[in-house]
């Protein structure tokens, strides 16, 4: 019997009345690990922001299953790596669900937070600045503060960009065991041919849900050209949900699982979109 993890219903979202995904529709069972793929620009980051609650949808819902443990690690880009810190601190930042941002830590937690950076190879970085740390090991140690969450739905925003080879092939190791342990896993991914290698499930966005499902079958290159071409036709100009009768003939071509209902109709303009 399977469980929803996260439900949307008619979810769009934006920023400043601008919207950037729309009309999403369908269920997150638990155990899944979906990758989260689509050009720049697409909505993949806006919907991670949905999930976790910082952005509130313009329009229809996003539902986490209640009593979810959250972990959700954005973009290098978004965090301040100046900030006066050690590995270990920033570690067990991980932990503030449990102990709070100004609780005491427990001697076992030394324990915890030395294990979590074992298994992502940084034993001995302990008391290094984060400032010091290279664009991998940076991303190892936000891994290991993942880790220390002990979270049952993880979201992870471009966890593989600008980092080496050696470190990509680790983190995927660490995502597969999650998924082993039965967590569900969302990850904002770029490389195509690494979603088609480990990941079962794909959702592929253009400001609107393109297809979601197998994802060999959804990076088709048959969908792939959909999905530029629903990109490239977009009307920034055009007023937000005002559906013409040719785009909700265009969009009911892709399933969405637990859905019900294929591609959502999109909400402005587009021009030679078929």
């Amino acid at each position: 019997m399977t469980h929803p993890c996260i439900t949307f219903s008619d979810l769009t979202l934006g920023y400043d009345s601008h919207p950037a995904v729309h009309h999403l529709d369908g269920v997150v069972e638990t155990g899944t690990l979906l990758a989260v793929v689509g050009g720049n620009g697409s909505g993949k980051s806006t919907l991670m922001k949905a999930i976790v609650g910082m952005l509130r949808p313009m329009g229809g819902y996003c539902t986490v299953s209640p009593g979810t443990r959250i972990a959700y690690l954005p973009q290098q880009s978004e965090l301040d790596r100046s900030f006066p810190a050690q590995v270990r601190e920033l570690v067990a930042l991980g932990l503030w669900p449990k102990r709070g941002l100004l609780g005491r830590h427990r001697p076992e937690d030394k324990e915890l937070v030395g294990k979590a950076l074992m298994a992502v190879g940084l034993t001995g970085f302990e008391k290094r600045p984060i400032d010091t740390l290279s664009g991998g090991q940076f991303q190892r140690a936000l891994f290991a503060r993942v880790l220390v969450q002990d979270a049952d739905l993880i979201l992870l925003d471009e966890p593989f960009n600008a980092i080496d080879t050696k470190t990509v092939t680790d983190l995927v190791t660490l995502i597969q065991r999650w998924h082993g342990e039965g967590r569900t896993v969302l990850v904002v991914v770029h490389d195509l041919d690494l979603v088609r290698e480990i990941f079962p499930e794909a959702l592929l966005l253009a400001q609107r849900p393109v297809v979601w499902g197998d994802a060999r079958e959804a990076l088709s290159a048959e969908n792939l050209l959909r999905a530029r071409q629903f990109q490239e036709s977009w009307d920034e100009a055009a007023p937000w949900c005002e559906p013409q009768d040719d785009v909700e003939r265009a969009a009911r071509s892709a399933d969405l699982p637990g859905s019900g209902r294929s591609d959502s109709v999109v909400g402005r303009t587009q021009r030679g979109v078929a």
